[in-house]
């Protein structure tokens, strides 16, 4: 399988998991050491680490749509604390490169993060999740290009490390977003991150998500994504991480067709803990008959 460069990193192939959507400590338990021999991932993406603790959102935090999921999680996680002592030294005996992601609500919680992990050989790299509220403006970071400016201008200076800036596609103009970010000192950017939607329980009327709204993932983004990937590669030079429905090869290509460098695979992967090898493996099948 031909490797792939991104941001320094030598990858095996280009298929990456989404963050939030691959537990590899718990898979770990599940499958032992096959896990390491059969990875299904060039690189792994951990889960959102905040600062403090996360309990997460109530449940249900999961309704199944015929064209993927919405869910509610809420970020549950150990905190800075708590993964640095319980999660890090879990992932780092992962056979590939470890991206963490981080979010905060404030420059300053974000510099916090960023600056725990600048240092640690165990991370090959940094995601930043800019789809929360600043607690001091009202604004979504991901949504406005003079939020995320300043968010990177504060926090860019904290580490040499490879930083990609995970987009918010609930953003009026997305391509002036990532170009606001790539100026800044983004090595990268990843979309699309989840829509916003919400289900009602037929039998109460309801709403039936814990926290009311949720995140849309699956084939019914797959759309969405590729035309929002595809803006932002007309107005970026940096590498681009494409997700959105990916479900097999094909999904794959079709997101690199519309600019993206690497593919992250998510909702999937609860339905096949196994669908990054596989769709890997489909990507490669493709591009050596040259349907590109």
């Amino acid at each position: 399988m031909t490797t792939v460069e991104f941001c320094g990193l030598k990858l095996a192939h280009p298929v990456i998991n989404g963050s939030g959507t691959y537990d590899a400590i718990a898979a770990r338990r599940v499958f032992g050491d096959e896990l390491l021999e059969r990875f299904p991932f060039a690189a792994f993406v951990s889960k959102t680490v905040t600062l403090q603790e996360r309990d997460g959102n109530p449940p249900p935090r999961l309704w199944e749509l015929a064209g993927g999921l919405i869910n509610s999680i809420g970020l549950p996680n150990k905190g800075l604390e708590g993964y640095l002592a319980h999660d890090l030294p879990e992932l780092a005996r992962l056979p590939v490169p470890l991206i963490v992601n981080v979010m905060g609500s404030s420059r300053d919680q974000v510099a916090e993060l960023l600056s725990a992990f600048g240092d640690r050989p165990e991370v090959a790299a940094l995601e930043l999740n800019v789809s929360c509220p600043n607690v001091h403006t009202g604004l979504t970071m991901g949504a406005d290009p003079g939020e995320i400016t300043g968010l990177l201008g504060r926090v860019r200076p904290l580490t040499a490390k490879p930083l990609i800036v995970k987009l918010t596609p609930n953003a009026t103009d997305v391509p002036a977003v990532a170009r606001a970010a790539q100026d800044a000192g983004a090595d990268a950017l990843s979309l699309i991150n989840t829509l916003r939607g919400m289900a009602f329980d037929p039998r109460t009327g309801q709403p039936w998500l814990g926290g009311v709204t949720g995140g849309v993932s699956g084939p019914a983004v797959r759309a969405v994504a590729l035309a929002q990937v595809h803006a932002v590669a007309q107005a970026v030079d940096v590498p681009i991480v494409g997700m959105g429905g990916v479900g097999r090869g094909l999904d794959a290509l079709d997101l690199m067709r519309a600019g993206a460098t690497l593919v992250a695979v998510g909702t999937e992967s609860f339905r096949d803990p196994g669908a990054g090898n596989r769709i890997a493996s489909e990507l490669e099948a493709l591009l050596a008959n040259s349907l590109v």
